[in-house]
């Protein structure tokens, strides 16, 4: 709760603590209330209440009942501003959050390409085709690769297991799985890769 918040709430607390004060002095005068007659049937002065007492409760009561409103309204107000900077504060927090993950996760770039696919390879069973763009092979991405020969690591301590691959395609990622096996040609891929 804000300092602006807690202090209409300790003022309307105050109003209604007098509002409830000024009652209770009418009740005690016969319970005349607020619209009871303060005249007999003859048209005397009640001589039964103070009739002085009653019309400044009255009086007081009516001004006191205004400023209760007007405190509501604005408590009404500072709760709507209370959330529509929560909701600024949300949605903040959340461009942050987008913005951290831009950063921490950059696009990927190409760092090889396949200029080759063997038909009925482990290569070719995996989708790759000729003119894709490597962006990552297993954990090998272009932040880390230096040579094919790291790739050619990560074929060696791959074989019949299940290797990540996500290339670019005509412009989009396309994340495929190759398992380096032995097939009836050359090698455990059967394609050619190409550092650019």
């Amino acid at each position: 709760m804000t300092t602006n918040m807690e202090e209409l709430m300790t003022k309307k607390k105050e109003i209604e603590d007098q509002i409830s004060e000024y009652g209770e002095i009418l009740e005690q005068q016969g319970g005349v209330g607020m619209t009871e007659a303060l005249v007999d049937k003859e048209g005397y002065p009640r001589a039964d209440i103070d009739l002085y007492s009653v019309r400044i409760s009255r009086r007081k009561i009516i001004c006191l009942q205004n400023d209760h409103k007007a405190v509501m309204k604005e408590i009404e107000e500072e709760l709507h501003r209370i959330h529509a900077k929560a909701r600024e504060e949300k949605e903040s927090q959340i461009q942050e959050a987008d913005t951290g993950i831009k950063v921490s996760a950059p696009a990927l770039q190409p760092f090889a390409k396949i200029d080759r696919v063997d038909h009925g390879s482990p290569a070719f069973t995996a989708s790759l085709r000729v003119g894709d763009q490597v962006l990552r092979f297993g954990s090998i991405s272009r932040t880390n690769f230096k040579t094919l020969q790291d790739v050619a690591k990560v074929v060696q301590h791959s074989i019949d297991k299940s290797i990540s691959v996500t290339v670019l395609r005509d412009g989009k990622e396309q994340r495929l799985t190759l398992v380096p096996q032995k097939w009836s040609g050359q090698g455990f891929l059967g394609c050619n890769i190409v550092p650019l």
